[in-house]
């Protein structure tokens, strides 16, 4: 069953750091382990013909990362970049391959210590958002704080797509964070 096999590698009753972020007005949070690093939004060069998702890639210290609208993923509407927007760098494991994915958001709020046992299920129809994207729920006073599973949130599609876009020969542009 779904819920005996939720995630197995998060609940099993150690204590984790996480750090939660916002889109829109839900809060959402994953584990430290899977973050690089946070970044101020840099100038993105647009990939042409890619997704709706991929806002564009960044050199991120000679290499190219691709950086993913957050908010697009999740069905919102796309994100309007102020000082809080920023980038977390992401450590994600797709088909057995580990990789690294920009994903826009629009603030960070902290980093926390929790017990996965604290972390709740899902009811079936409690979320908008695809099921296998949201691994939990933690209850903070009277509202609800989503634990994602990144490697599930950027699937082995979503990368496909990317690379096939981002190998495009088109030209490319840069965009500006306003």
């Amino acid at each position: 069953m779904k819920s005996e096999q939720m995630n197995e590698n998060v609940l099993n009753g150690e204590t984790k750091s996480f750090l939660s972020f916002k889109l829109e007005h839900e809060n959402f949070t994953i584990p430290v382990m899977k973050i690089m690093e946070i970044l101020e939004v840099p100038k993105i060069t647009k990939v042409p013909q890619s997704p709706n998702f991929l806002v564009g890639v960044i050199n991120l210290r000679g290499a190219v990362l691709p950086v993913i609208d957050t908010r697009i993923k999740f069905g919102m509407t796309p994100i309007e970049f102020t000082i809080n927007t920023c980038i977390l760098v992401l450590s994600i494991e797709v088909n057995e391959e580990v990789i690294e994915v920009g994903a826009l958001v629009d603030s960070v709020s902290e980093v926390f210590e929790l017990n996965t046992n604290d972390i709740k299920q899902v009811p079936t129809l409690a979320t908008r958002y695809r099921a296998d994207y949201v691994q939990g729920m933690i209850q903070e006073n009277d509202h609800f704080i989503m634990v994602l599973d990144v490697d599930k949130v950027f699937s082995s599609n979503d990368l496909d797509s990317i690379n096939i876009a981002s190998s495009s020969n088109a030209k490319s542009e840069v965009i500006h964070k306003d």
